[in-house]
């Protein structure tokens, strides 16, 4: 089992640690509900008629809880490589080791950018389709990625890709994440 750790609590961190935490890996999510959701009515999220964006927030959280991922109200101060993986510095001082990160940091990248990510002329940070970035096992979803065209079902997609794509590399081959209605 891998360690994740998804830092921002936006639809595509969130998104992300749903598809993992359901499929038994060890993910956390820091954030402080700093996200622009929380100014959002959403009329075009497919499969939702309307919610605001608090409310989506809130349920998000909700089923990431439910299926064993853990959401923790804290600031990342830093994140390093260490050993195979990374280090998490939280604003208390503490640390967390984890062997994947996924960033959903919003329009201001500074972690991801430590790391040394590769960002083009506009700031965007680069990434694969899968959500990789140039660094190993880094992850950048949203408005980092996208600064200028955001949208919260775009990274909430995006924030599926990166589990996606860490469930392959840890099963060593191709994982589809499709759930069968229950029998009746």
């Amino acid at each position: 089992m891998a360690k994740i750790v998804v830092v921002g609590d936006g639809p595509g961190g969130l998104s992300a640690a749903l598809f993992l935490a359901k499929n038994g890996q060890d993910v956390t999510v820091y954030g402080q509900d700093q996200t622009a959701m929380n100014y959002a009515q959403l009329f075009n999220y497919l499969g939702i008629p309307e919610i605001s964006g608090s409310e989506f927030q809130g349920i998000a959280k909700a089923q990431v809880s439910a299926q064993g991922g853990t959401i923790v109200d804290a600031e990342v101060t830093a994140v390093a490589p260490s050993g195979d993986g990374y280090e998490v510095t939280l604003a208390d001082g503490s640390t967390e080791s984890a062997d994947y990160l996924i960033m959903n940091e919003g329009r201001n990248p500074q972690l991801a950018i430590s790391l040394g990510v590769a960002a083009d002329d506009e700031g965007a940070i680069q990434v694969d389709r899968h959500g990789l970035s140039s660094v190993a096992s880094v992850y950048v979803v949203g408005r980092s990625v996208r600064p200028a065209r955001s949208q919260a079902i775009i990274t909430a997609g995006a924030g599926a890709a990166a589990a996606v794509d860490i469930l392959s590399r840890e099963k060593g081959e191709d994982v589809q994440d499709w759930d069968s209605p229950p029998k009746e």
